[in-house]
C-alpha cells in the first residue's frame, strides 16, 4: 500500500513540529527513578485522573488545617497507583502551606526512631519553646542527653508540639511517604501525634502501600489505581490516534490499571506495536538478574509448557481462543496451558495475562529464532483470514526466515486494513516487514519508499531514515530515485529544518517536474515553507530562490487545487506584493476548508492567522487535528495542537492553551523544538510572567539559531515585544518589535507590526510607527475581517489626533467584539482608557479601564491587568475587592462542559469528548459554578434553562 500524497508532509508549516518515538533506558516497572519525559507525562496524566476521584478527602483536610482544626489522613495504594502524584497535586492547590516531608527507608526499618529524627531535625529550632520534660524526651531520643529510649507519652507530645511550633504563621502539612518502611517506634509516635491534632493548624498525611497496624483507625483513602475507562482515557491521551481495541484492552489488562505500569509498557513499545500490535514482543527489557531468573524458570519447565507460554508471548492480543487453537496446531496438550497457569506464569480469563508485562518480552527473547518462527506459523494458521487478515499476514511474515513474495504481497494488502484500526504506525510496520520479505529489488524499493513515507507521517523519523538507507540508488528507476530524494529531504526538514531542507526539497521538486507535476508543485510548496522557516538566517537567499523556482514550476492545472493556490499566492507575495497575493491565499484557504489537501492544513492555519482570519484558522486547525487523530499522524497532530494553543491564547482562554501544551509530546529532535516552543512562549508572554517568559525567549532563540530557524527567532522577538508592552517597557518593546518585523517578512511580521505601532506611539518614535502602520493597514484592509480591521483601527488611533482617535478606538472595540480574539479586545479597552485619561476624561477612562482590568484578570494576563490597574489609580479610582460579582456569560468551552455535565456525563467522559484532561474539566466546572452562582452540577438543569445564561 503506497501512502497517498496527503499522508506524509514534505515540509513543515508555520506552527509545525516534528516528533519521533524514542526508547528510554532500561527501567523496572516498580522503579521510582526518573523515567524520561514520555513516562513523566503518563504518570502526571494518571495522577490527574486519580486526583479527580480521590482529592475530596485531601481537600477537606487542608480546609480543616486552614481553620486550625488539624487532622490526619492515610493514603493507601499499591506501587505506581498514583499516591505521590495525588499528594503533590493536592498541595499545589495550597501554596500558603509549609510542607515538611519524611519517607520511610527500608534500610532503617530496624533503627528505632530513625524517621522521627529525620522529621524533627527539619523543625528543631522550636525545641527551646517546648516544656522542659518534652524537650528532654526529644534530646534523649536523639542521644543528646541520657541513654535508652524516652517516655513514649512525653516523646509523642514533644513531636506534636514541635510541629505546632513549626506551623507558626503558616499552616503546616507533614507528608510521610513510604510509611510501610517506618521503624516501629517512629510509626507508633507519629500515629499518636496524628490522633491529637484537632486544635492545631497541622495536618499529617501518610502514604503507604498496605495496611499498617499502627495506623489503623486513622481516616483513610484507598487509591485503587485507574478504572478501566480511566486507563483507556490515559492511553488515548498519551498515544493519540487510532489504536487497535484489542491491543488497548491487553495493555489495560496486563498493567492492572496501574498508571506507572502503563507508563513503563508504553515507553518501550514502538508506535506500530501500540497502534496495531504489529511488532516483536521482545522490546521491553528487564534487569539482568530478573532476565536470568525468567530464563532459569523456563529451563525447568517441560517442553510442552515452555512452548505454550511462548505462544502466549507471541500473540499480541491476549486472546485465549487463539492460544488454544495455536497450541492445538503445534500438538501441545491443553494440560500444558493449565500447568503454566498453575505455576503462576500466566492467568487465563477474558484475556491471557502474564504475571508481569515484561514477562512476555523475556519469554519471547529466550526462545530460539526457529522456535519463534514455528509459533508464528501456528498462530497464522489459527487466525481467521476473513476476520483478521492483517493479523494473519503479520504472523505469516514473522514465520518467514527469508524472502517470500506471496507473504510480502499479503502484508502489503493487510496494511490497508491495519491503517483503519491502528493508523499510519500500524500500516508502516506491515509495509516495512513486506519490504524485508520482497525478493525482487524493484518491488522491494517501492515497498521501502511506501513504508518510509508512512513512518515519516507517523513521526518515526529515525526508522524512516533506516529504511531509506536500505534503498540501493543504483537499482532505482527515475521515479523511485526522485521519490527517494524527496523522502530524504522531508526527513532532513523534520530533523534539522532550516535552509538545508529547503535546498534539498527544491532539488527534489526540479527532478519531479518531468515525472509528476502534481507532486512537483507540492514539493515546491514544501521548499517554500522550509525557506520561510529559515528566514533571515539564510539571508533570504532560500526564500528568493524558492519564489523563483515556484514561478518557473509547471503551470497551475485548472481548476487549481489548494496547494496550487498556496504556491502561487506565496510566490506572488514576494514578487507582486499583498494586493496580488492575499486574494489568491484567501481562495486557497476556502479550498482547504472545503476538504482539499489535508497535508497543507497547518500551513493554511498559519496563513489564516497571518491574515487575521480567526474563524478560518480555527476551522483548519480543528480539521487537521481530526485528520491526525484518525490517521495516527503524530507530526500533523503536533502541528494542530500548537495552532489551537496559539488561537486559544489569542481568545484569552489560557487554561485551554495550557491543556493543549501539556498534550504536546516531549521534544525529540532539534527541529521539533521550533514549532512546539512557540505555544508555551506565547502563553508566558501574554500571562506577563516576566522571568519565565524571558527564560523561554532566551532558550528559544538559542535553539532556533543553532537550528537555522529564523522564523522562530522572529516569533520570540515578537513575544518579547508583547511582554515588554504589557509591562510598560515601551522602548524595549519597540526594539524587539523592530527586530521581529525585519526578521520575518512573512507571517509573524504582520503581528509584530501591531506591537511596533503601540510601542512607537508610547516612546516617541512616531515616524517608525507611521511606517509600520502603513504596512499593517494594507494587509488588514485586504483581509477585511473584524480582527484585522479592529486591530488596524486600534493601531491607527494610537497615532491619531483627538478628533479622529476617539472614533477609531470605538470602531476597534466594536469590531473586535464581533470576533473571538479576546486579548485584542481587552487591549483595545486598555489603550482607549489610557488615552481618555490623558485627555482628562476620567469618568469615561475608568469605565474602559475597569473593563480591561476585569478581562485581563479573568484570563490571567497578569502584567496587562497591572497596567490597567495603574491606569485606574491614575484616574483617582480607589480599587477594592468586590465580593459576589460573577459573570453570567460562559465561554464556548464552558458552555460545552456545563451542558455535558448537566446531561450526566462524568469528568473523564467530558475530557474524552473535548480532548482535555479531567483536571481541566474540574477547573472549568469550578469557574462555571462561580459564574452561575451554584454549588453543584445538580443545579445546572435549572440555570442552563434560564435565558439570562448564554454561551
Amino acid at each position: 500500500m503506497a501512502a497517498g500524497p496527503d499522508d506524509t508532509p514534505p515540509g513543515r508549516g508555520p506552527c509545525s513540529s516534528t516528533t519521533r518515538h524514542t526508547t528510554p533506558g532500561v527501567r523496572h516497572a516498580e522503579s521510582f527513578s526518573a523515567l524520561g519525559d514520555f513516562v513523566k507525562l503518563v504518570r502526571e496524566s494518571g495522577g490527574t485522573v486519580i486526583l479527580s476521584r480521590h482529592s475530596a478527602q485531601l481537600t477537606r483536610l487542608t480546609g480543616r488545617v486552614r481553620c486550625r482544626r488539624g487532622g490526619s489522613l492515610v493514603v493507601r495504594g499499591e506501587v505506581g497507583a498514583g499516591k505521590t502524584t495525588l499528594l503533590g497535586q493536592a498541595l499545589d492547590h495550597a501554596p500558603e502551606f509549609r510542607v515538611v516531608r519524611v519517607a520511610g527507608v527500608g534500610a532503617e526499618k530496624e533503627v528505632a526512631l530513625a524517621a522521627i529524627h529525620r522529621l524533627c531535625e527539619q523543625v528543631f529550632d522550636g525545641l527551646e519553646r517546648l516544656p522542659a520534660p518534652q524537650a528532654d524526651a526529644l534530646r534523649t531520643a536523639f542521644g543528646l542527653t541520657g541513654s535508652g529510649l524516652p517516655d513514649h507519652l512525653l516523646l509523642g507530645l514533644a513531636v506534636r508540639n514541635l510541629l505546632a511550633e513549626a506551623a507558626g504563621p503558616r499552616p503546616l502539612i507533614c507528608l510521610v511517604d513510604d510509611a510501610q518502611w517506618l521503624d516501629g517506634p517512629s510509626a507508633r509516635t507519629l500515629a499518636f501525634v496524628a490522633r491529637r491534632l484537632d486544635a492545631l493548624p497541622v495536618g499529617l498525611v501518610f502514604a503507604v502501600r498496605e495496611r499498617r497496624e499502627e495506623l489503623v483507625g486513622l481516616p483513610e483513602v484507598e487509591v485503587e489505581g485507574l478504572s478501566p475507562v480511566e486507563a483507556r482515557t490515559l492511553i488515548d491521551r498519551v498515544i493519540p490516534g487510532p489504536l487497535d481495541e484489542e491491543v488497548r484492552a491487553r495493555i489495560v489488562s496486563e498493567t492492572e490499571d496501574n498508571p506507572v505500569a502503563i507508563a513503563e509498557l508504553l515507553s518501550f513499545l514502538s508506535p506500530g506495536t501500540v497502534a496495531g500490535g504489529f511488532g516483536p514482543p521482545s522490546a521491553i527489557p528487564l534487569p539482568a538478574g530478573m532476565e536470568k531468573a525468567v530464563r532459569d524458570e523456563l529451563a525447568r519447565l517441560p517442553d510442552d509448557v515452555r512452548r505454550a507460554v511462548l505462544v502466549a508471548a507471541a500473540e499480541p492480543l491476549g486472546r485465549p481462543n487463539l492460544l488454544w487453537r495455536a497450541t492445538d496446531v503445534l500438538g501441545v496438550p491443553s494440560a500444558a496451558i493449565n500447568r503454566a497457569e498453575a505455576d503462576g506464569l500466566l492467568r487465563l480469563g477474558a484475556l491471557v495475562r502474564f504475571r508481569h508485562p515484561a514477562m512476555r518480552s523475556a519469554i519471547y527473547r529466550a526462545a530460539p529464532p526457529a522456535e519463534r518462527r514455528n509459533v508464528h506459523r501456528a498462530l497464522a494458521e489459527a487466525t481467521d483470514p476473513t476476520m483478521d487478515p492483517d493479523r494473519r499476514a503479520w504472523h505469516r511474515g514473522e514465520a518467514m526466515s527469508g524472502p517470500d513474495e506471496e507473504v510480502a504481497t499479503e502484508l502489503e494488502r493487510a496494511a490497508r486494513q491495519a491503517q483503519v484500526k491502528g493508523g499510519l504506525p500500524a500500516a508502516a510496520a506491515l509495509l516495512a516487514r513486506a519490504a524485508n520479505l520482497t525478493p525482487d529489488p524493484a518491488r522491494r524499493s517501492d515497498r521501502i519508499l511506501a513504508a518510509a513515507k508512512a513512518k515519516l507521517a507517523s513521526g518515526a523519523i529515525d526508522e524512516a531514515l533506516e529504511l531509506l538507507a536500505r534503498a540501493d540508488s543504483r537499482l532505482l528507476q527515475k521515479r523511485q530515485g526522485a521519490q527517494l530524494e524527496l523522502l530524504l529531504a522531508q526527513a532532513v526538514v523534520a530533523q534539522r529544518g532550516g535552509g538545508d531542507g529547503a535546498s534539498l526539497l527544491m532539488r527534489a521538486a526540479k527532478r519531479l517536474e518531468q515525472l509528476d507535476v502534481h507532486l512537483a508543485r507540492e514539493t515546491h510548496l514544501a521548499a517554500f515553507e522550509a525557506a520561510i522557516d529559515a528566514g533571515h538566517l539564510s539571508m533570504d537567499t532560500w526564500v528568493s530562490q524558492a519564489a523563483l523556482a515556484a514561478r518557473a514550476a509547471p503551470p497551475t492545472p485548472q481548476p487549481p487545487q489548494a496547494h496550487d493556490l498556496l504556491l502561487d499566492g506565496l510566490a506572488a507575495l514576494f514578487s507582486d506584493g499583498d494586493a496580488v497575493a492575499v486574494p489568491v491565499l484567501k481562495q486557497a484557504l476556502r479550498n482547504l476548508e472545503g476538504g482539499e489537501g489535508t497535508r497543507w492544513l497547518s500551513l493554511g492555519a498559519g496563513i489564516a492567522t497571518d491574515l487575521w482570519d480567526d474563524d478560518a484558522a480555527r476551522a483548519l486547525a480543528n480539521q487537521q487535528r481530526d485528520f491526525a487523530l484518525g490517521a495516527g499522524a503524530l507530526m500533523a497532530l503536533q502541528q494542530s495542537l500548537v495552532s489551537l494553543a496559539l488561537l486559544s491564547i489569542h481568545a484569552g482562554d489560557f487554561a485551554a492553551a495550557a491543556e493543549l501544551i501539556e498534550r504536546l509530546s516531549p521534544i525529540t529532535t532539534p527541529a521539533a523544538f521550533a514549532g512546539i516552543a512557540n505555544a508555551p512562549l506565547m502563553l508566558a508572554a501574554f500571562r506577563g510572567r516576566e522571568s519565565e517568559a524571558l527564560r523561554l525567549i532566551e532558550e528559544t532563540i538559542e535553539h532556533a539559531t543553532a537550528q537555522g530557524e529564523g522564523r522562530t527567532i522572529a516569533f520570540a522577538e515578537e513575544m518579547t515585544a508583547v511582554l515588554q508592552n504589557s509591562l510598560g517597557n515601551y522602548r524595549d518593546a519597540f526594539e524587539a518589535a523592530q527586530q521581529a518585523a525585519q526578521h520575518a517578512p512573512l507571517g509573524v511580521s504582520a503581528q509584530a507590526l501591531v506591537e511596533l505601532v503601540e510601542a512607537a506611539a508610547r516612546c516617541g518614535e512616531r515616524e517608525a510607527g507611521l511606517a509600520a502602520l502603513c504596512q499593517l493597514g494594507e494587509r488588514a484592509r485586504l483581509s477585511g475581517t473584524d480582527w484585522a480591521l479592529g486591530i488596524e483601527a486600534r493601531s491607527r488611533a494610537l497615532l491619531s489626533d483627538a478628533q479622529v482617535a476617539d472614533k477609531l478606538y470605538r470602531s476597534a472595540i466594536e469590531r473586535l467584539s464581533r470576533c473571538s480574539i479576546t486579548t485584542a479586545l481587552a487591549r483595545a479597552h486598555l489603550v482607549y482608557g489610557e488615552w481618555l485619561r490623558r485627555e482628562g476624561r476620567r469618568v469615561e477612562a475608568r469605565q474602559q479601564l475597569r473593563i480591561a482590568l476585569q478581562m485581563f484578570t479573568s484570563m490571567g494576563a497578569q502584567a496587562f491587568a497591572e497596567r490597567a490597574q495603574r491606569g485606574l489609580l491614575a484616574t483617582g479610582e480607589r480599587l477594592r475587592k468586590r465580593r459576589g460579582e460573577t459573570s453570567r456569560q460562559l465561554t464556548s468551552q464552558e458552555a460545552q462542559i456545563s451542558q455535558l455535565a448537566r446531561d450526566g456525563h462524568s469528568n473523564p467522559e467530558i475530557a474524552v469528548k473535548l480532548y482535555i484532561s479531567p483536571r481541566t474539566v474540574e477547573y472549568h466546572l469550578t469557574k462555571i459554578f462561580s459564574k452561575l452562582g451554584i454549588s453543584s452540577r445538580n443545579q445546572l438543569h435549572r440555570v442552563l434553562a434560564a435565558s439570562e445564561v448564554s454561551p
